[in-house]
């Protein structure tokens, strides 16, 4: 094969994933597939669309070996194909914001400001959360938390939060977090913490941008094997 030919074919695989990626509902799916296993009643459930546009989409991500799939009695299960499908999310997101000013802009109408944890790097806050200095709060569903969740994270769902508020402290600050810069859930989990006299932040980090940055994450099991009162 000739060297023009060669380099021809290098691209054109390189480009298989830059086109399964072209879709704004593939990086979507695929967005909610990076935070752990979903079948496609739920992604299309989650992602507000048509179930055959679902699955058609899936199929394109699969083609391009971006999702894998796995049968779970008459449900088909879909989970992102390794954990740098993530982190490429979450850096395609942060060149689209850097050279974007319509993305900058949408995002800026998309989450109140103050709501966002500022001047705190993620370094600081992974320290502060080990010595317990800050609570950091999962709102995420409880099966995306044990597929995998920031350091010293506690699971507690936003669907489930007002029911057990009871259970945090005043006087610890809380973070939360979610799927990333365009999911509001956290921003909904400050808003009713707030409201309830808690000092609350959001970041815009969820465990993609956290792995994209070379940071760890923690999976359920691993956060049960370093705790020493766990086997007790």
């Amino acid at each position: 094969m000739k060297e023009r030919q060669l380099k021809e074919l290098l691209y054109e695989q390189v480009a298989r994933i830059g086109k399964a990626l072209s879709s704004p509902k593939r990086l979507e799916l695929l967005e909610l597939l990076a935070q752990g296993e979903k079948t496609v009643d739920a992604l299309t459930r989650e992602s507000g669309g048509d179930v055959k546009l679902v699955s058609a989409h899936l199929k394109a991500l699969r083609e391009a070996r971006l999702v894998e799939v796995r049968r779970e009695g008459r449900f088909m299960v879909y989970r992102a194909s390794g954990a740098d499908v993530g982190a490429l999310l979450a850096t395609l997101r942060d060149v689209a914001e850097s050279h974007l000013v319509e993305l900058r802009v949408a995002l800026a109408q998309l989450v109140d400001a103050e709501a966002q944890l500022t001047g705190v790097s993620r370094e600081t806050l992974l320290e502060q959360a080990r010595r317990g200095e800050v609570l950091v709060l999962d709102v995420r569903p409880e099966t995306e938390y044990r597929s995998a969740h920031l350091p010293y994270a506690r699971s507690m769902p936003l669907d489930e939060l007002e029911h057990h508020l009871n259970a945090l402290s005043v006087d610890v600050p809380i973070v939360a977090y979610c799927r990333g810069p365009f999911c509001l859930m956290s921003e909904q989990a400050v808003g009713l913490l707030r409201a309830r006299g808690f000092r609350a932040a959001r970041i815009e980090d969820g465990v993609n941008e956290w792995l994209a940055h070379g940071l760890p994450v923690e999976h359920l099991e691993d956060a049960a094997a370093s705790d020493p009162e766990s086997s007790n």
